[in-house]
């Protein structure tokens, strides 16, 4: 048996992230991986049992990265304005750092693949972000609906100006993001 080497492990799922980007879930192929992450296609299943078990861990391990960001520095001393805010800010900066993790993620959930690789149910990795959003509902901070809508409302207000952003059509820290921050916190707050 062969020894597994984590460069080599991550050049697989760096080749992979470059080429879904460019090319697609259709066009994508082994063969394609091996010659981008410059590793043999045998070397590929040393690490994953195939395409599709390899685009689910890769999908597993991006998701863990947005989650350890997006509740980076999030306390619960801070006022539910603080929390959303850097709630926020934590996901514009995941976003802006790493482009084509966000370009992944986006293609990913839209694709047939979601629903026929049974993803691991990845919410525990936000659980910490939802049990912080329920105490301030409970508060009376937050208005009392699904904990889901309301991170929404934060959320996708920054991958749209973030989108914006990489098409150069608004710049995505300063003022473009305050604005996009307050709009979320009147949507949310009682």
């Amino acid at each position: 048996m062969r020894h597994k080497d984590e460069n080599k492990s991550e050049a697989i799922f760096e080749a992979t992230i470059q080429l879904l980007n460019e090319i697609g879930f259709s066009e994508i192929s082994m063969s394609k991986i091996a010659k981008r992450a410059n590793v043999s296609s045998a070397t590929i299943y040393v690490y994953f049992e195939n395409k599709e078990d390899m685009l689910a861990k890769l999908y597993v391990r991006v998701k863990e990265k947005l989650s350890r960001q997006m509740i980076h520095k999030l306390d619960d001393t801070m006022s539910t304005r603080q929390l959303c805010e850097q709630f926020m800010r934590n996901s514009m900066q995941f976003i802006l750092e790493n482009k084509d993790y966000f370009l992944f993620l986006e293609q990913f959930a839209t694709s047939p693949l979601m629903d026929k690789l049974c993803l691991e149910d990845t919410s525990f990795m936000f659980a910490s972000l939802y049990d912080i959003v329920e105490k301030r509902k409970q508060a009376g901070d937050l208005k009392p609906m699904e904990t889901t809508f309301l991170l929404t409302y934060c959320y996708l207000p920054v991958t749209q100006l973030a989108k914006a952003h990489f098409k150069g059509q608004f710049d995505a820290t300063g003022e473009h993001l305050d604005h996009i921050i307050q709009m979320s916190w009147d949507a949310i707050r009682v």
